[in-house]
């Protein structure tokens, strides 16, 4: 697709931004376990009377922890119903006034209205609409600011800097939705914000004897944004997408998939820091390389670190999934290599979903 003839065209992925309970704590944990780094910070210090947001940066990846003051704010009402999790997904766009008008014009709703944001740096030009669940995209124009993030926030420099990780980017962003409810969203962000199908996933593709579900991955123009919509299918018993929806209370961001270049240095170093990953039974490397192919890796190493491996007609991938980050079964991480692969790993979904089928039997929900 080629951006001039887009109607949304989108550079990146500019932050995703989480409300939660403490975004002092909440960045505490981000900066030890996954080594993002402190970049700004808007607080009472810096003239906030309502919340305090930690911004943190890795690479290309910038998070941003936001928690309220006031104990009836939209902040604090999200995380009342949902927990800790995903509010923004915000698009860095050439225009966002005309990212606003494009989008609202074939059917989304409004988060807010186009405005800008100023202080000595610049002007920062914003617009937002309203996507699955409380889920919203924020457009972002930077061309004419020169800040650290955005007007409002100050650089926070802490003595405390664990090292980095080896996270580069934003590699896709998974949304998980109500029954019924793929194909409405798909739809979505074909008609509306201009994306195409990249794949698509049923119920005998991502299924075990237990539990299933359907998946269709999105993508810009660029293909630097990829947003994979899943919803449960039925099976013998509840999926982890039920146990998603009955958990976070309606449609969310379900994970962030985070590349690296090199996962057998990024995993090891993040259990180190104590991130728990989901285990993979030793029989699934048995015959691992008969399917996939020859890799660089080495398969023992690989077992070791309970890394999976999936291959398509450009390369192969590799990856491996967190256990949820906080205390309902909601919010996870997946870290992933690509070595040509342009695909989200088919070839594991099996071994994948037993794995997250024992986590739920553990926690009495499968």
């Amino acid at each position: 697709m080629n951006n001039e003839q887009e109607f949304l065209p989108i550079k990146s992925i500019d932050h995703v931004e989480f409300y939660v309970g403490n975004a002092k704590q909440a960045a505490y944990y981000y900066m030890t376990a996954f080594g993002f780094q402190p970049l700004a910070v808007s607080s009472l210090e810096t003239g906030n009377r309502d919340n305090m947001s930690v911004v943190l940066r890795q690479n290309n990846i910038t998070l941003v922890l936001t928690s309220s003051f006031l104990p009836d704010s939209p902040v604090s009402q999200h995380v009342r119903l949902h927990g800790d999790g995903i509010k923004v997904l915000a698009l860095e766009v050439e225009d966002a006034a005309r990212s606003f008008e494009e989008t609202t014009k074939r059917g989304a709703q409004a988060y807010f209205t186009p405005r800008e944001e100023t202080d000595h740096n610049g002007t920062v030009h914003l617009s937002a609409i309203k996507t699955y669940g409380d889920t919203v995209h924020v457009f972002v124009d930077r061309s004419q600011y020169k800040g650290l993030f955005l007007p409002g926030f100050e650089k926070w420099e802490p003595d405390y800097r664990p090292t980095e990780t080896g996270l580069r980017i934003v590699d896709h962003v998974v949304g998980n939705v109500d029954w019924g409810q793929m194909k409405t969203w798909a739809k979505f962000y074909e008609e509306v914000m201009g994306f195409k199908q990249l794949i698509s996933f049923d119920d005998k593709d991502i299924s075990t004897e237990y539990t299933a579900l359907m998946s269709k991955v999105m993508t810009n123009g660029n293909f630097r944004v990829k947003f994979p919509i899943n919803e449960p299918a039925h099976g013998k018993k509840k999926s982890q997408i039920e146990e998603f929806l009955d958990y976070y209370r309606g449609p969310g961001v379900q994970h962030l998939a985070l590349h690296t270049h090199d996962i057998l240095h990024t995993v090891p170093e993040l259990r180190r820091r104590g991130v728990e990953f989901l285990t993979i039974p030793d029989a699934y490397y048995s015959h691992l390389l008969d399917r996939v192919g020859q890799i660089d890796e080495d398969i023992e190493e690989l077992r070791q670190h309970n890394i999976l491996v999936d291959r398509d007609e450009d390369g192969y991938l590799l990856q491996i999934f967190t256990r949820p980050l906080q205390d309902r079964p909601t919010f996870f991480v997946e870290i992933i290599q690509r070595k040509g692969a342009r695909s989200f790993g088919k070839g594991n979904f099996k071994a994948l979903f037993e794995s997250i089928e024992l986590e739920q039997e553990r926690r009495g929900n499968l």
